[in-house]
């Protein structure tokens, strides 16, 4: 049988623990739309200081032992700028309202970068949604959690499945981001949703796959951007080095216009403010 998501997150984010970009031992994480999926995961890596944080009213607060839970909305987190060092989510922003908002509140709170494990749009993609295999609109998940959560926000609406391009990982991550020149590297897998067509009655989705399982890795291996899901590493600008030319970080850290630079551009012109 094929391998699991699980194995898929701890591969990314293990390749980058060994590569030096994340420190186990005193990384702060904050994972988004987070569960125990990312426990295991992460404390497998060894990572020591993460917070969990999802919309689940019913957590008490220690089901993540021995990390801390808090809850928080991915799109508008109770955080201040640069509290964590990454921030992480797994396959949570396409249960948001605004998959883009959550994308650049996770790039703020965030000190050095975000990991994002995401569906990708593509053509196999479409066609799979097309066929049936895959869904526009995640009501699996829904009947999985007694038809009360699992939606939209956690809630019991069956949440629009938002798969990301590359292209809007970038534009996105520029908007969150518009004083340097981001590093964004990305990672594809295929992911087949075992759970899903194993729970539905009609047996011929899942014959049909198991018979196509092969064909599909075979093809996704060749041309990895034809798998239906990816990760992103974002690594943010580092101060005051990486700015773009015309702003400037001063020695306090705070970003300011490049006077400058945009004064040899641009004529000079009455201020349009009113008195």
């Amino acid at each position: 049988m094929s391998r699991a998501i699980d194995t898929f997150y701890e591969e990314v984010i293990g390749r980058f623990v060994r590569e030096g970009i994340f420190a186990p031992a005193t990384d702060r994480i904050l994972v988004v739309a987070g569960g125990e999926r990312d426990r295991r995961a992460l404390q497998s890596l060894g990572f020591r200081n993460v917070t969990i944080s999802n919309l689940d009213t019913r957590m008490a607060g220690t089901e993540y032992a021995p990390y801390d839970w808090s809850y928080q909305d991915a799109e508008d987190l109770r955080f201040p700028d640069g509290s964590f060092d990454f921030c992480v989510v797994h396959n949570g922003l396409h249960h948001c309202a605004s998959p883009h908002h959550a994308v650049v509140e996770m790039l703020r709170v965030a000190r050095t970068g975000v990991v994002l494990f995401e569906p990708y749009d593509n053509v196999l993609t479409r066609i799979g949604v097309w066929l049936g295999f895959g869904q526009d609109f995640e009501h699996a998940a829904v009947f999985c959690n007694a038809c009360e959560y699992g939606g939209l926000r956690n809630s019991a609406v069956a949440n629009y499945v938002y798969r990301f391009t590359r292209r809007e990982i970038y534009k996105t991550v520029k908007c969150g981001v518009p004083y340097g020149p981001p590093q964004v590297r990305f990672v594809h897998e295929l992911r087949i949703p075992w759970t899903q067509l194993r729970g539905r009655k009609n047996r011929l989705f899942l014959i049909a796959v198991l018979a196509l399982e092969p064909l599909l890795r075979g093809l996704t291996k060749l041309v990895p951007s034809w798998a239906n899901c990816f990760a992103a590493l974002v690594l943010k600008p580092r101060l005051p080095q990486d700015t773009y030319p015309w702003v400037v970080c001063g020695a306090d850290g705070r970003i300011a216009a490049n006077r400058e630079w945009l004064s040899a551009r641009y004529r000079t012109r009455q201020s349009s403010r009113r008195p």
